[in-house]
């Protein structure tokens, strides 16, 4: 089964940040590359959703609607919904992940 994948539009803003922070800090090619890399991994996600972990962060507060996929340092954060997967959030790894994903999924 195909699914249709879609990024919410705070996954979105997630991208845009990235993208930004590498054009301004490194270089536009290096933004271009990273960018492309986090957009193929979330295009995969249309062939096998179900290959994504549920977060242990999410995990050990009863949340299991969530799974992830990696692109370090970045942990792409979704959910699967009937023939669908919902892109959540786009999040750098190193920072304090049990704090911004009950921030922005946990409500």
């Amino acid at each position: 089964m195909k699914y249709t994948v879609f990024t919410t539009e705070s996954a979105d803003l997630d991208l845009l940040d990235i993208h930004l922070y590498f054009e301004l800090n490194d270089s536009p090619e290096r933004a271009d590359s990273i960018l492309g890399g986090i957009e193929n991994k979330i295009s995969g996600l249309s062939n096998m959703p179900e290959k994504g972990h549920h977060p242990p962060e999410l995990a050990r507060i009863g949340v299991h609607n969530f799974r992830e996929i990696h692109y370090k340092p970045y942990r792409i954060i979704y959910s699967i919904e009937g023939s669908s997967v919902i892109v959540n959030c786009v999040l750098d790894g190193r920072r304090d992940m049990q704090t911004l994903l009950q921030q922005r999924l946990v409500r």
